[in-house]
């Protein structure tokens, strides 16, 4: 087995080792509003649960050369932001949010995505999802980076849940119907494959 010290690594060496071997990753499709009333929205895979009471998230947004993304940044000043569960229908749309485009031009129109009016939060969320939170900032961290911060940490709050009612049932939600997609390296992403139940030891 290869025994390697991250610290003789560049940047770019621990980044293929974390994404090669930390999978399936689940995906966040973002959106957030900057102060001149743009619509962001950009996908994430550094993105989990935090904690179910009150139900929080963490969003992990890298940071290039020490500055900061457009979502970070919104997210940090206005306080409010909705993450979507990115699956097999809106991949391809969502994809094309990834582009990097000025901070003045929507990802949202430029991905032909629709706009919804959100109930607790003043940012818009998408219609293509079929599952989609609305959420407020709990905490924001700066991390890592030799010279600067490397990544902004995010903790968001969920105050709302929008679920599709084709995939709801009995409070609880249809992994088959709802059709996640989750990232691997590179350009490679996963469906939900063979399932299979393991009871917990009581």
């Amino acid at each position: 087995m290869l025994s390697i010290d991250p610290s003789s690594l560049s940047e770019r060496e621990n980044y293929k080792f974390l994404i090669g071997s930390i999978i399936p990753r689940p995906i966040a499709f973002v959106t957030s509003s900057s102060k001149a009333g743009v619509l962001n929205g950009a996908p994430f895979s550094y993105f989990n649960i935090v904690s179910s009471n009150p139900p929080m998230i963490s969003l992990s947004v890298q940071r290039s050369g020490g500055i900061q993304k457009d979502t970070a940044r919104n997210i940090i000043e206005s306080k409010e932001f909705v993450i979507h569960i990115v699956d097999e229908q809106n991949v391809e749309k969502i994809n094309k949010t990834a582009a990097s485009l000025p901070a003045d031009e929507s990802e949202i129109e430029w991905a032909n995505l629709t706009p919804v009016e959100s109930v607790k939060v003043a940012v818009p969320g998408i219609m293509e999802a079929k599952i989609r939170m609305e959420c407020v900032l709990e905490h924001s961290l700066e991390l890592g980076g030799l010279e600067s911060p490397g990544c902004d940490l995010l903790i968001g709050k969920v105050v709302q849940f929008h679920i599709e009612k084709d995939i709801y049932e009995k409070g609880r939600i249809d992994p088959r119907g709802l059709g996640a997609v989750s990232r691997l390296a590179g350009n490679y992403y996963a469906k939900i494959g063979e399932m299979f139940e393991i009871e917990r030891p009581k």
